[in-house]
């Protein structure tokens, strides 16, 4: 199978279990691998027989600037949903950073990854 890779598709968003996580937001990054079959593209050069690339980041820039969830894992699930809805992709990886996790001490980042295809969506 073919694939499509959109990254660094960063955001300032308002999810989190802190409430001022929620209130005041901080910023998310999201690189997608998206799994379709790009075999009659490749031959016959047509836009509409492939993945509107604008289209998968309006949908994630919506979810990651609006969504308010209180776990990362609920966003990036959000995620996965909407990239699987377009019907030409059939599986989706997601990987999605919480730039600076309210952790007393702790510099680095959060990263959740998730595989899902239209058979196992959750």
């Amino acid at each position: 199978m073919d694939a499509i890779e959109i990254t660094g598709l960063r955001y300032y968003g308002y999810v989190g279990y802190f409430p001022e996580e929620q209130v005041l937001g901080q910023w998310f990054e999201v690189d997608l691998t998206l799994w379709l079959d790009l075999s009659v593209v490749g031959q016959n050069d047509r836009l509409e027989d492939t993945l509107n690339y604008a289209d998968v980041v309006e949908q994630v820039r919506q979810l990651m600037e609006t969504a308010k969830f209180k776990t990362v894992e609920r966003l990036n699930t959000a995620i996965i949903e909407a990239m699987l809805n377009f019907e030409k992709v059939q599986k989706v990886r997601s990987r999605l950073v919480k730039v600076s996790p309210p952790i007393p001490g702790f510099p680095g980042h959060i990263v959740i990854e998730m595989i899902r295809d239209k058979d196992r969506v959750s």
